[in-house]
């Protein structure tokens, strides 16, 4: 197994991701194929279209976590939430005014995160999350994480995020616990 000092993790613009999209998705056609997600092919297919339109916009960030030898290990991509988001929406029971409003600079909203199993418990996670945010001055971040993904709540609450409410992101979605962070 490679060990975790030979793991370089490298920050994309949209440009940059769009040209390592077959990267991005291998890892997360793999980690999302996993118990609890189990995501086949359609769901990966969706998850891409979104992607593509997602890296153009000229906010979109990402990081991608390599090995020496180039084998992709991990990603983190999103982008700061317009005035306009309709993520707030989608909660169960409706987020105060404070809480929801957004300018295009106040939050960043972590659209997916991943890592695959055999580099798993190393910091690639930690590492990814730190060259994603590094790129930005939000004072906040916001992602969607099911409550069965222990392991992926177990590093979100480790890094100091908080659950702030309940949400399906889309329609016929499983609950999701929404989950922020404080970062200024």
């Amino acid at each position: 197994m490679t060990t975790p000092e030979a793991i370089t993790v490298e920050p994309l613009d949209g440009p940059a991701a769009a040209r390592s999209e077959s990267a991005i998705r291998l890892v997360y056609a793999e980690v999302f194929a996993e118990a609890p997600y189990e995501e086949g092919l359609e769901a990966v297919e969706a998850t891409f279209r979104r992607f593509r339109s997602q890296a153009r916009k000229s906010t979109f960030r990402a990081a991608l976590a390599r090995t020496a030898g180039g084998e992709p290990v991990g990603i983190a991509y999103g982008y700061p939430l317009s005035a306009a988001t309709g993520w707030w929406d989608h909660l169960v029971i409706p987020a105060s005014a404070d809480l929801r409003r957004e300018d295009g600079q106040r939050t960043f909203g972590l659209m997916e995160f991943a890592v695959r199993r055999r580099w798993r418990r190393h910091g690639v996670g930690q590492r990814l999350h730190e060259a994603l945010l590094a790129g930005g001055n939000e004072e906040r971040v916001l992602l969607n994480a099911l409550p069965e993904a222990e392991a992926a709540q177990s590093a979100y609450r480790s890094w100091g995020y908080r659950k702030v409410g309940e949400a399906r992101p889309w329609e016929g979605a499983a609950l999701h616990d929404v989950m922020l962070l404080q970062i200024r």
